[in-house]
């Protein structure tokens, strides 16, 4: 099984989007996916290309010098209190450099709301050639494959997707049989990453594990493979999201997400690991 393996801003978020490509060819990667859509969060580092005209012209100079492939965007969150219309100049920055998918998660229990929202965020990234994917959060409203498909299926869109993320798929208790009735179309890209197996049941405990602590693909409780071999498109890009601040800091970026692709590959049979994968 051969792959397209791109390295997800969130393994190493610290890093601007220019000096991420660079990290990405050096290591090995095919592609990035990049967070160039601020979450106004505390601490945040934002990347936001639309309004920073340097940054964009650094980005694609990285994209044009090292060929890396940069295939999605993020984070088009669905959420009280945004207005999705704001991301436009973030869809047509994206657009300018080929991007294809846009990710999306949904953070609001108010149903209509969500669909209100996810409609026009579907209709933005058509005028751009985009789709727009679901990524369903453990913590998050719409927290699971099932609600996921009931989403899509209600829109009404057709550039739509599901980004299945290894984590959450896990730890929201997710089977495998529920991927068989779904339309190849709707997958695009999926996250790969492990974890230990216990399932914590606090949100801190499982934000903090998705956001500075997941372990290699292979090295957990994740049957990987097995969740990928039941997506239904076998054309579909592999992108490692394998935060973990303590190994980031021992090893450095470049060897930690060196050993990110080399596992994932030997997970998903490509080539032999000959070097612990520890730290």
């Amino acid at each position: 099984m051969n792959g397209c393996y791109s390295l997800v801003h969130l393994t190493n978020l610290a890093c601007p989007p220019p000096e991420f490509i660079r990290l990405a060819a050096k290591t090995g990667y095919d592609a990035v996916s990049l967070r160039t859509i601020p979450l106004g969060l505390p601490g945040e580092r934002p990347y936001n290309l639309a309004k920073d005209p340097q940054l964009m012209r650094e980005t694609k100079r990285a994209l044009a010098e090292t060929g890396i492939k940069y295939t999605d965007t993020e984070i088009a969150r669905i959420a009280d209190g945004v207005d999705v219309r704001e991301y436009e100049p973030a869809l047509a920055a994206a657009a300018e450099m080929g991007v294809p998918h846009i990710l999306t998660n949904i953070w609001t229990d108010d149903k209509n709301r969500c669909m209100e929202q996810f409609v026009r965020l579907c209709e933005l990234a058509g005028q751009y050639g985009q789709d727009v994917n679901v990524e369903f959060v453990t913590w998050a409203s719409v927290s699971n494959l099932r609600q996921t498909k009931e989403l899509l299926a209600a829109s009404g869109q057709k550039n739509v997707g599901i980004v299945v993320d290894m984590l959450h798929f896990y730890r929201s208790r997710v089977q495998l049989s529920e991927l068989d009735d779904c339309p190849k179309e709707w997958f695009h890209y999926a996250h790969l990453c492990d974890c230990g197996a216990e399932i914590p049941a606090e949100t801190e405990a499982l934000a903090h594990t998705g956001r500075a602590e997941r372990l290699y693909p292979g090295e957990g409780a994740v049957p990987v493979r097995e969740i990928v071999s039941r997506i239904p498109n076998r054309d579909i890009t592999f992108g490692l999201e394998v935060p973990h601040a303590r190994r980031l800091s021992a090893l450095g970026a470049e060897e930690y997400v060196r050993r990110v692709l080399r596992a994932a590959k030997a997970c998903m049979g490509e080539e032999e690991e000959n070097q612990d994968r520890g730290g």
